[in-house]
């Protein structure tokens, strides 16, 4: 079963709320949540605050991604606003393994992202304590960029993996997908697509979530 997890980043911030729940009404599965702290990526969104406002509008899986410096030091304040998985970034934690083993301790769903630049062996012993692999096809800190075409031999990677370890993973693939390569990289394993733009651009959220999913 392939997750649609439309990014906020790309919301109408002054109607928040309506459009979490419109994503949910017209198929989204989860809710893909992008922190972004100035430091790691050069851009600021939103944090803590944001996330618990819209936690009592859906069901909707939270899957939040933390594109910041250090992240261990504000995983449980994401869980305690209403994370089902929460999502760090390789290259931002120096103490990668730790982090993972401390967000399974709060209960919630870990996952690991890679930018572009980064191998996927790098990440190849964190396999087995995973839940998800996010593969970044844009360089992160911005919607609307133009898809990484070469993200699809770095999916394949780590299908193959998740095959090795016969491990239940989430493969996501975040950065240009809309419903022109969405089935390329369904296609190499990705099993968890993250839309922004391609979800909300011109307020017609329900005829974009079909034709997105209509390549899965």
């Amino acid at each position: 079963m392939i997750k649609l997890s439309p990014s906020i980043l790309s919301a109408d911030f002054s109607r928040l709320g309506e459009q979490v729940k419109e994503i949910e009404k017209h198929g989204a599965d989860w809710v893909h949540i992008d922190v972004m702290d100035g430091m790691f990526v050069p851009n600021i969104s939103f944090g803590v605050p944001v996330i618990k406002s819209i936690r009592n509008l859906t069901t909707l899986v939270f899957d939040v991604h933390l594109m910041i410096e250090d992240p261990a030091r504000y995983v449980k304040d994401f869980v305690d606003a209403g994370a089902d998985m929460i999502t760090v970034h390789y290259e931002a934690d120096r103490h990668i393994d730790r982090t993972i083993k401390y967000i399974k301790s709060l209960g919630v769903k870990a996952g690991v992202a890679l930018n572009p630049g980064t191998p996927v062996s790098m990440i190849e012993n964190l396999i087995p304590d995973l839940d998800m692999v996010l593969i970044m096809s844009v360089n992160p800190g911005f919607g609307g960029q133009k898809y990484i075409e070469y993200s699809v031999d770095k999916i394949s990677q780590v299908k193959e993996l998740k095959d090795k370890y016969n491990k239940e993973l989430y493969i996501q693939v975040d950065g240009g997908i809309d419903a022109t390569n969405v089935s390329k990289v369904v296609k190499c394993g990705a099993n968890s697509i993250v839309a922004g733009s391609a979800v909300f651009k011109n307020n017609e959220i329900e005829k974009n979530i079909s034709n997105i999913k209509s390549g899965f």
